[in-house]
């Protein structure tokens, strides 16, 4: 047996059951059970929670972790042995242990902790497929990313800065701008320090010589999205990457064109991880520049997985600064 978050019905917090569970066995040849070490905690739980994003009930929470290798299937066994330091992108992680599909797991590199193998499968290879494929960034550009203290924003500044590209980002509080002064942003927008939100658009062209920008990072959503396109330049792109104030309503196609025959995508993961080997290539950049101390993980928020509801009010609350881990009470 082992402890898990379980969701029976969506809702609040409240709908956060800490609750005795089957430790998950081998069913295919190609399973790997890890025993987790670090939960990374990501917007996405809390719309499975909540019933944005339907999951069939009950489900346990969670997308990805990090850990060892407890055991393995026959054909995963010629990739994984038991003891391995490991972390994977795959559901039911809000749990003492994980059942995953080898091909959904990744080897850590001997210098990245567990702390770095939990907070990056998720984020890590979602920045870097919006900086590498979605918008191949380079130094040339500008982007402009929506809410840079948080745990994605903090990875998107890293990888653009890596990439030689000029950050521009948005914050709340003075505490959050220092955070992104540190990771190297260019130029820091407190929209609660006598800027008006509605003037988003105005201050960032103002800040990059009357120019708009070339691509945009949006993880805020409902609030900003306006203002979001309105900072684009001719043909720029809109990437809607989450909703953190709200869904983004339907958007009339000819706004597109008024603005300078601008581009939207809301792109997800998966669909950039769905060839083989690709997940393999992302996470083998990632982790060297982990390793090459390009890609740093500040002072992430740990928090016991029995209190996981604390991680999801923190960030619907827009109160985290950076990435959450949870850590199961076997650890």
């Amino acid at each position: 047996m082992m402890k898990a978050i379980r969701v029976s019905s969506t809702g609040g917090v409240d709908k956060m059951i800490y609750e005795t569970i089957a430790k998950p066995i081998i069913t295919k040849d190609t399973d790997v059970i890890i025993k987790n070490h670090y939960i990374g905690v990501n917007f996405i739980d809390t719309y499975h929670r909540s019933g944005l994003y339907k999951l069939p009930m009950p489900f346990t929470l969670g997308r990805e972790g990090s850990g060892i290798v407890e055991e393995v299937g026959t054909l995963a066994a010629n990739k994984f042995k038991v003891g391995d330091r490991v972390c994977y992108f795959s559901p039911d992680s809000y749990a003492d242990y994980t059942l995953v599909p080898e091909q959904s797991v990744f080897k850590l590199p001997e210098n990245v902790d567990f702390k770095s193998g939990a907070a990056y499968p998720l984020q890590g290879m979602t920045g870097h497929y919006l900086v590498r494929s979605t918008f191949k960034l380079e130094s040339k550009h500008t982007c402009l990313i929506q809410a840079g203290a948080g745990g994605l924003g903090q990875i998107l500044i890293q990888m653009a800065k890596i990439l030689g590209a000029k950050v521009i980002t948005t914050v709340s509080t003075p505490e959050k701008e220092e955070i992104c002064k540190k990771l190297g942003a260019d130029i820091i927008i407190n929209y609660n320090q006598g800027n008006n939100l509605e003037e988003l658009s105005k201050l960032v062209r103002q800040a990059n010589d009357g120019n708009g920008v070339d691509v945009v990072y949006d993880g805020v959503g409902g609030s900003t999205w306006k203002q979001s396109l309105s900072s684009l330049k001719p043909l720029g792109m809109l990437c809607l990457i989450g909703n953190a104030s709200g869904p983004v309503p339907p958007i009339d196609p000819l706004l597109l064109s008024a603005n300078g025959s601008l581009f939207l995508t809301r792109p997800t993961l998966a669909h950039y991880i769905a060839e083989k080997g690709s997940m393999e290539q992302r996470m083998t950049e990632i982790f060297s520049w982990v390793e090459q101390g390009k890609l740093v993980l500040s002072n992430p928020t740990i928090i016991d997985l029995e209190r996981a509801s604390d991680a999801h009010n923190l960030l619907e609350g827009r109160a985290s600064k950076g990435k959450i881990l949870l850590k199961p009470s076997n650890i």
